[in-house]
């Protein structure tokens, strides 16, 4: 059996974002776990703001294209997700709009039918992104990913880090890794018949 595999990435653009730190952690939690890890950065693809006319004319962009393959290609998924206004970020519910979208001969969210999810946040505010990922769970769910109950908000995010993007606060580590051993161990169980 092969091992699964899972795609971690963040909901944000910056250079020197939280969520990209955070979700590298929980990454190397599940590949000490012993499972396979791509990490990307969803600044590597573009696209534009969802547009159903635009899909009609020009079709899928190949940069949510190429991001819809590594979608399937992986059973799991590492989100760590920025809370913007209370909400999920424009760039993560952008890429989810896009990747959701049937190609031919494909059933509707496909994509994403049958992953599991660990999410994760990290955020300057002293909730730590908590109200962000509630409105993720919710999506995720309505397209057939199943969302681990388990979840990490990081509050203060700016003191939070060190410099070299590992977390100050050992627990904090320790919590964010094992959201990568818990999503592992669940992909081995489910993928192991």
């Amino acid at each position: 059996m092969a091992l699964p595999k899972i795609l971690a990435f963040a909901g944000s653009l910056r250079a020197d974002s939280f969520n990209k730190r955070l979700v590298k952690i929980a990454a190397a939690g599940a590949r000490d776990a012993g499972v396979d890890v791509t990490h990307v950065d969803l600044r590597d693809f573009p696209m534009p703001i969802f547009d159903q006319d635009l899909e009609a004319s020009e079709g899928i962009p190949e940069t949510s294209a190429r991001l819809k393959k590594l979608f399937f290609e992986h059973q799991g998924l590492l989100i760590a997700s920025p809370e913007y206004n209370s909400s999920v970020t424009a760039v993560l519910k952008n890429t989810i709009d896009w990747v959701s979208r049937p190609g031919p001969g494909e059933k509707s969210v496909a994509a994403f039918a049958g992953k599991c999810a660990a999410i994760m946040s990290a955020s300057p505010g002293a909730l730590g992104g908590l109200r962000g990922l509630v409105h993720l769970r919710a999506i995720l769910g309505n397209i057939d990913v199943l969302v681990l109950p388990n979840q990490v908000a990081i509050p203060k995010a700016g003191d939070a880090f060190n410099a070299d993007g590992t977390l100050k606060d050992a627990k904090q580590t320790e919590q964010v890794q094992n959201l990568g051993v818990r999503l592992s161990n669940l992909l081995r169980k489910i993928h192991a018949g």
